[in-house]
């Protein structure tokens, strides 16, 4: 039978914008944008002076955007609509702003962004450092193969250290001295028997893992002069002459067997913890020190990339069915996965958390698309950042105000994030 009247009451976390949380009634079916007039209209009341300024507000119903209107949302859940109902409210999200397009030579398949600092890698084998307002500052050539990801490992503001993968089986750390703009690789790490696929930095900067298609995780040394005159003897044998002069060949600290097909992302989760996902379907979690597997979740698609939250300490990933899923990888039981994500038209290649904000994460496609997610609106995304003519191979959000995408089209794209003012 259906339900003309539900009875709501507002709620809010923002107090700059609570009203009083009075009980009353509406109609059953009121949408989205019915709640933004019926809500300023109390904050107006609420204003002695009458003066309000409309603000646009997102409404989240047992914590989940309402996106149908309201009796539908209860239905769906299976939520009785009697009694009254909670209505939380909450600023939206501003719109993200394109603030530039950086042209390389081949596809952009990685990037990462540290302080000013925009890092690149291409499918012609190359680096680019760029600066976050646009300005090409170096091309760093070294690699023989396609890059496949790369990471900061530290700066100090006149000297930096950063990383790379690539298809060409190895891993380079580089050093970068900013002040003369002067680049070198320091050591190249060998052991993968096949193209690497990702790289990550442990939180302290001290050491780095890299998947491969070979299956394998390894674990390297991070530091870029070590103290160890062992490491400098058994390695002084093996230096190799390359275009930057005098390169040490670093062998892995740990290799992990575990996986039965590619390794698509490794993430640490904490100094001792690494989170990988595979082409095997499956998200790892391991030991660190001692190579052992802790805990193992077994999706239904191939994981093509991961990311983990230190702020809300669950994995989102991208698969090959179009979907963003969540999973929280210490969960033992109920459902293993959280939430399913549902928008891109084709594989999603690539998701980042926000480094700030614990509910935000950005996904890019093969469908030309990089999106931006809500984790409590998983029907729809708060909005899709187009500006991309073939497939995004990779994005990025380490910088709070800077989304940036790289794609087939030879570009790197740089959203500006803006920040509500309750932030």
């Amino acid at each position: 039978m259906a339900v003309a009247q539900l009875e709501i009451r507002f709620i809010t976390k923002q107090q700059q914008y609570a009203v009083p949380d009075t009980p009353f009634s509406v109609a059953a079916h009121i949408s989205c944008i019915e709640l933004n007039s019926l809500l300023n209209e109390l904050l107006k009341e609420s204003r002695l002076d009458g003066k309000w300024q409309s603000v646009e507000f997102d409404f989240l119903v047992l914590n989940e955007f309402l996106r149908v209107p309201l009796l539908e949302h209860l239905e769906e859940r299976s939520i009785p609509s009697e009694g009254t109902i909670d209505v939380e409210y909450v600023e939206r999200h501003p719109a993200p702003e394109p603030q530039d397009c950086l042209l390389h030579d081949d596809w952009v398949s990685a990037v990462q962004v540290k302080d000013k600092w925009i890092l690149t890698g291409c499918y012609d084998n190359t680096l680019h450092l760029w600066s976050t307002k646009g300005k090409h500052s170096l091309t760093i050539p070294g690699h023989s193969g396609p890059i496949k990801s790369v990471a900061w490992v530290a700066s100090d503001g006149q000297v930096a250290t950063f990383v790379s993968a690539s298809h060409d089986q190895t891993a380079m750390l580089w050093e970068w001295n900013i002040t003369s703009n002067a680049v070198e690789c320091v050591h190249v790490c060998r052991g993968h028997e096949r193209g690497l696929e990702c790289v990550g930095v442990s939180p302290n900067g001290h050491l780095m893992a890299t998947g491969s298609w070979d299956t394998l995780l390894k674990i390297w040394s991070a530091a870029i002069h070590e103290s160890s005159s062992e490491e400098q003897d058994e390695t002084s044998a093996k230096r190799i002459k390359m275009e930057h002069g005098k390169s040490q060949v670093r062998t892995p600290l740990l290799t992990v067997k575990g996986h039965k097909e590619a390794v698509s992302a490794a993430i640490w989760t904490d100094v001792n913890e690494i989170c990988t996902a595979s082409w095997d379907h499956t998200l790892r979690l391991w030991d660190a020190e001692l190579g052992g597997l802790k805990h193992e979740i077994v999706g239904n698609k191939s994981f093509f990339d991961a990311d983990w939250s230190p702020l809300n300490r669950t994995v989102v990933t991208a698969s090959a069915d179009r979907h963003v899923r969540l999973y929280d990888p210490r969960s033992r039981e109920g459902s293993l996965v959280k939430s399913t994500f549902t928008s891109h038209t084709q594989w999603v290649q690539s998701v980042r958390w926000s480094t700030t904000e614990e509910n935000l994460f950005i996904s890019a496609s093969y469908d030309q698309q990089v999106k931006l997610w809500d984790s409590r609106s998983p029907k729809a995304p708060l909005y899709d950042l187009s500006g991309h003519e073939d497939k995004v191979l990779c994005c990025d959000w380490s910088k709070p105000e800077l989304m940036v995408s790289g794609g087939a089209d030879n570009t790197l794209r740089i959203f500006k994030a803006k920040n509500s003012s309750n932030k």
